[in-house]
């Protein structure tokens, strides 16, 4: 067996990297408050969204921040609809204009599908 075993370093576990000259990032240590008592804190990063709410880790139950701070909810950029981008481009008259243009063209059967074509007279079938 002792021919077998691997020589050198433990696998996987052991870094021989130095942290002189490293500059860790800021972090914040937030403590929670379990709602079966239990008291436990987290670290995260100096300028993350830290949630009012966490599961604790002993029991499962949620835990709320102790200092009580919420996260303020960021304001929402509003969704820009088809219709906001287009009245970026054009005005209402002109939007009118490019309208009337528009049906004119299909009424006179240049564009769109053949069966809204007024110059196309449709005849009853006799049964």
């Amino acid at each position: 067996m002792s021919d077998r075993a691997l020589r050198g370093t433990r696998l996987g576990t052991q870094s021989f990297e130095d942290e002189r000259g490293v500059e860790m990032a800021p972090r914040t240590q937030i403590a929670y408050d379990c709602t079966q008592g239990h008291e436990f804190s987290l670290v995260f990063a100096h300028d993350a969204d830290v949630p009012s709410l966490w599961e604790c880790p002993r029991c499962g139950a949620e835990g709320t921040r102790r200092d009580g701070g919420a996260i303020e909810d960021k304001l929402a950029k509003p969704v820009r609809t088809h219709w906001d981008m287009l009245r970026e481009r054009r005005s209402i008259p002109e939007l009118e204009d490019i309208l009337t243009e528009r049906l004119e063209l299909l009424r006179a059967g240049e564009i769109g599908p053949v069966h809204l074509h007024r110059s196309r007279r449709t005849t009853k079938r006799s049964a």
